[in-house]
């Protein structure tokens, strides 16, 4: 697989949010796992950050997007299939992998129903994961760029066109960028740079690895 969706969160980054219905509070704690094991490490230190909740509901899609091999889910109590389920349901079809939910219950005294519980915990998952927004893991290269200040603009444009971030700029006798782009959109910008100064900039790449890319809107 050249590239595939992850939440856009560090590693051991936790996002949170939270709501109120009907006098329950729910706390949603959504981060990255790289596989089963991260998955129920993450779901045991939710339960012992809320040890006093009337339910820690989970629900992880530890693999490629959409996959069910290291997918699991709990309703930790509540009634079968309202909790756990609906919000492994959203994380499977959400185009976005290595994700786990754990969804916090605090029980505020009025019964909200199977419906309720359903709609409660699977807008749960999906508000955060919205929230957190994706990346897309694929092959990066990371580019020096030698220009003139007259070209400095140019270049710039030209490497943001290639899905290029301009990671440092070093200012001398002439100009050096340093720039991460996707790897199979390096030599598209070579083209570009040789058509703009006569092929007088030549970019040199100074490492290739496989990372996310920036954040994107579900």
């Amino acid at each position: 697989m050249s590239s595939y969706n992850v939440p856009d969160l560090a590693p051991g980054e936790i996002h949170r949010e939270e709501e109120v219905i009907r006098r329950s509070r729910f706390i949603v704690s959504m981060a990255r796992v790289q596989g089963p094991d991260q998955a129920k490490a993450f779901i045991e230190r939710i339960r012992a950050e809320h040890p006093d909740a009337t339910h820690n509901c989970w629900a992880f899609q530890a693999g490629p997007a959409g996959s069910t091999a290291f997918a699991g889910c709990s309703d930790d109590g509540e009634p079968k299939g309202t909790a756990g389920r609906p919000m492994l349901t959203v994380l499977l079809h959400c185009g976005v992998g290595e994700i786990a939910a754990v969804v916090t219950r605090y029980f505020g005294g009025i019964l909200l129903g199977a419906g309720g519980l359903t709609r409660a915990y699977s807008k749960g998952a999906r508000d955060a994961l919205c929230a957190a927004g994706y990346a897309v893991m694929g092959r990066w290269a990371v580019v020096d760029i030698p220009c003139s200040y007259a070209l400095f603009e140019r270049v710039r444009l030209e490497a943001a066109a290639q899905g290029g971030t301009v990671d440092d700029t070093q200012y001398g006798a002439d100009i050096h960028l340093t720039v991460s782009l996707p790897e199979e959109r390096v030599e598209t910008l070579q083209e570009r740079l040789t058509e703009l100064s006569a092929g007088g900039v030549r970019l040199a790449v100074l490492s290739a690895e496989f990372r996310p890319g920036p954040r994107q809107e579900l």
